[in-house]
Formats: structure tokens, sequence, C-alpha cells
């Protein structure tokens, strides 16, 4: 059995359908991650990139970390949403919001 997590911007016209589990939950506080979701800290989950699908019309920002390695954001170009975002030096992974998991219900459990 595996579990397909829907994942969608404010607008809902971005979506990310992520199959299976995270590899990876983690809560960043730097500051890039503090301005992205105007709180205290970030929270993702991060999914190998081939269980991942992204649909929907998005935009691309590209942002030079302190440590000098690059970051790629997905966004919704009507609302502004960041649905997802890959890491240099994260290679084979795709973070998504946990924020934009909103609606558990849109789990569906998917039988082979």
């Amino acid at each position: 059995m595996t579990i397909a997590r829907h994942a969608h911007c404010r607008c809902g016209q971005l979506t990310a359908t992520c199959f299976g589990a995270p590899v990876r939950v983690s809560a960043c506080h730097c500051r890039a991650c503090q301005r992205r979701t105007g709180g205290p800290f970030s929270a993702q989950a991060r999914f190998p990139i081939d269980k991942v699908t992204i649909a929907g019309a998005f935009r691309v920002w590209e942002r030079v970390a302190e440590s000098g390695r690059h970051a790629w954001y997905r966004w919704c170009g009507e609302c502004g949403g960041t649905i997802a975002y890959t890491n240099e030096g994260l290679d084979g992974l795709i973070a998504i919001p946990i924020g934009a998991f909103a609606d558990d219900a849109n789990d569906v459990e998917l039988h082979p």
C-alpha cells in the first residue's frame, strides 16, 4: 500500500502529489526560511524527487545561500505560494512545505 499525499498553493492551481513516506521531515530557522514563511521557522517534508509530481504553472526563483550552495524554489505566479524547492547538496530530494498539506483528507491509499 502506498499513500499519495496532496499539497497545493494558496489558490490551488499549483499542486504537488507525493507518493510514499517522506525520507526526512525537518524545521529550519535561518533568516531565509523565516522570510519565506513569515514565521519563526519553516517545516518541510523531503521526498525522493521521482516520487513527486508537480502540476500547474509555476515560476522558479534561485537563491544562493551563505554556504555558496544554490536552492531553487517553485512558486505559484498567481498567489505566490511556494509549493516545492530543491537544494544543492541534497540531490535527488525535493522539499514540500508541510503547511501545503493543509487538508489531510486529500491523502489517498493506493493499492498495487
